[in-house]
């Protein structure tokens, strides 16, 4: 018994894609998602380091890294022969993280002299 497969490919933030490529619907988001960090172009100006900079989205839904695509129910045979183009967003470097929270901590005083934190 062979495993039902789905053509994928994975469309970046700057238009360019990853794939196509056929996976089983047995195959995890985690799984997909160490996928495409192996074949991110190494030429982009962002790229992520871990599975945890990526979020997969599909049909507007965030995927689940523990669930396979089956369990997220991508749409697998509505278009016969189709490709599911899902949309990769990549979590931006965090090099502000003193700067960002310095500025969330000051208090700033209003008009009516209540404080908004």
């Amino acid at each position: 018994m062979t495993a039902e497969l789905l053509e994928l490919k994975f469309r970046l933030y700057d238009g360019t894609d990853i794939g196509p490529n056929m996976y089983a619907l047995t195959t995890t988001v985690s799984s997909l998602k160490e996928s495409i960090l192996s074949q991110w172009p190494k030429e982009k100006e962002y790229k992520p380091k871990t599975v945890s900079d990526l979020k997969l989205i599909n049909a507007g839904k965030i995927l689940e890294n523990n669930k396979t695509l089956a369990e997220s129910r991508v749409p697998a045979g509505e278009i016969p022969g189709g490709v599911v183009t899902m949309l990769v967003v990549v979590r931006p470097p965090n090099s502000d993280k003193g700067t960002e929270k310095h500025l969330s901590s000051k208090a700033k005083p209003n008009r009516c002299s209540c404080t908004i934190i």
